[in-house]
């Protein structure tokens, strides 16, 4: 991404400011990795401007960026790994990514201590409150925002995914991240189901943040048996039987599993390393198309742009 070059606004979009923030203290937590079943304690920590969202795994001393192009697995969650070295990894990033770009963290070092993040109650509500106590301050350099500016499309069968323009960034009092997606499941307590969402503070916390991952029942077992899904539970994800919702208490809210698609999608997105600007749209999609729709975006140098509102390239 570094071979983008950063593109000022006109002068009318000076006055926007739209600038990097950072949590304004470290905080951590202890979790059960889902796959591994082993405790994991994670960290969030204050970073300087332009640093990113990186993590650290401590057990092993080194760090990956949070970048679409490091992404080395999607089949069950989204995977990040080190290019030089695919053993170097931290799975299951997709719902504190979520949290991180809700919230307009621009900046972090994440440390972790084991391959995946903690997966806690299986959606986004724990990390948005693990921020929130942290805080997070404004900083002294222009955030990075990408602009759709032409479609962008992949497909696989009948699954599919788009970034569609919105219109100039510079006539946004802020970036804008609209998003629609509708699921098709064969299992009747799913079914089809849609979610639609403007990104912000706001709506990520109270329209999907607390939406649960799920599985099917008979997945479950599979994976258990394949020595995956250890840490999985009733009380970290949602398990459907056909017609049946296995949880005690059922649903958390209306369309709740289109809603934790649309939570993945947020976080699966938050790896283009800035704040998007245009249309989300998709259907049946999942992390592995996500992840394409962000490699075919990049591709193509038409079809976006990366914009700030620095006054001194203004100036320049």
């Amino acid at each position: 991404m570094d071979g983008f070059a950063r593109l000022s606004l006109p002068q009318s979009g000076a006055s926007l400011g739209w600038r990097q923030r950072t949590v304004k203290s470290a905080i951590d937590c202890v979790g059960v990795g889902v796959h591994s079943g082993q405790r994991v304690t994670l960290t969030i920590r204050p970073a300087a401007a332009d640093h990113g969202i990186v993590f650290r795994r401590t057990d092993l001393n080194r760090t990956i960026a949070a970048s679409f192009d490091n992404v080395g697995d999607t089949r069950l969650c989204t995977v990040l790994a080190d290019p030089a070295d695919p053993s170097v990894r931290v799975g299951t990033v997709e719902h504190l990514m979520a949290a991180l770009s809700a919230l307009s963290i621009d900046n972090a070092l994440i440390e972790v201590d084991g391959p995946e993040l903690p997966i806690l109650d299986g959606s986004a509500a724990p990390f948005v409150f693990l921020l929130d106590c942290a805080g997070s301050v404004e900083q002294d350099a222009p955030a990075r925002v990408i602009e759709v500016r032409r479609t962008v499309r992949v497909q696989q069968g009948e699954a599919w995914a788009e970034l569609r323009p919105l219109g100039p960034a510079a006539r946004a009092v802020q970036p804008v991240l609209e998003m629609d997606l509708s699921i098709d499941f064969a299992a009747s307590a799913i079914g089809r189901q849609s979610a639609s969402l403007r990104l912000t503070a706001d709506s990520f916390r109270h329209e999907i943040a607390s939406a649960r991952t799920f599985a099917h029942a008979d997945e479950v077992v599979q994976l258990q048996a394949a020595g995956l899904a250890l840490g999985g539970s009733l009380d970290n994800a949602i398990v459907v039987d056909g017609a049946n919702i296995l949880n005690p208490g059922g649903l958390r809210m209306d369309a709740e599993f289109a809603r934790h698609k649309l939570l993945d999608a947020v976080g699966d997105l938050a790896l283009a390393g800035g704040r998007l600007h245009g249309r989300y749209v998709a259907h049946r999609t999942g992390h592995d198309l996500n992840n394409r729709l962000l490699r075919a975006l990049f591709a193509d140098a038409a079809a976006l742009r990366v914009v700030t509102t620095d006054p001194l390239m203004q100036a320049a």
